[in-house]
């Protein structure tokens, strides 16, 4: 029998926006008036397993002081195989949060305001990221999730694929950068929400 085939090495690079994805975020995941200008913005591309065990080339919008950072996240997951359905920047559902989260999506810049506030999001400033959203629901204190595929996760227990779970690898590799898990909010819980600022 032939060995299995070599994984490929993890590859990931962190630059300025190209021009046309600046073009695709105007208007809709950026606009004048936005906490940060696209300036500011980095596009990180890197090698992400799938939850089909193979792996593809993802791309996130983050803010350039975290761009790093990310870049070490999205490393260590690599390693420790863990699975990301898809990884695109947010203008793929027209900047809308809902359609994003229901394609289960991971992504991190997008200028909006927190749900029910005028206050900006961490995401506006590209200092928030939401991993694999239907695994990692967001439950209210109604104790329900908007999305219907969330449902079976929010019995948090097993541990299935992409899940974020205290002492993980999701949540051990942020915590390295400082950053914090909206897992760990009193009350609401945003399973799939990592932030610089922990909000």
């Amino acid at each position: 029998a032939s060995a299995a085939p070599s994984a490929a090495p993890f590859d990931g690079r962190v630059t300025s926006l190209p021009g046309e994805l600046r073009r695709a975020m105007t208007g809709r995941s950026w606009r004048p008036g936005c906490p940060v200008g696209l300036g500011e913005l980095r596009l990180v591309r890197a090698r992400h397993w799938g939850f089909d065990g193979t792996s593809r080339i993802g791309r996130v919008v983050v803010h350039r002081d975290v761009a790093a950072g990310i870049l070490r996240v999205l490393r260590r997951l690599y390693a420790a195989r863990f699975p990301i359905r898809r990884m695109v920047p947010v203008d793929a559902y027209g900047a809308d949060d809902y359609r994003s989260i229901e394609a289960d999506n991971t992504s991190a810049f997008n200028c909006r305001y927190v749900a029910g506030t005028t206050r900006w999001s961490e995401h506006a400033y590209g200092r928030a990221i939401d991993v694999n959203p239907i695994e990692n629901p967001y439950v209210g204190s109604s104790g329900r999730t908007s999305h219907r595929a969330s449902v079976p996760f929010l019995v948090r227990a097993p541990h299935r694929p992409g899940m974020a779970v205290d002492g993980g690898v999701l949540v051990r590799a942020f915590a390295a950068e400082g950053w914090g898990w909206g897992g760990h909010w009193d009350g609401v819980k945003d399973y799939q929400h990592f932030s610089v600022s922990g909000r």
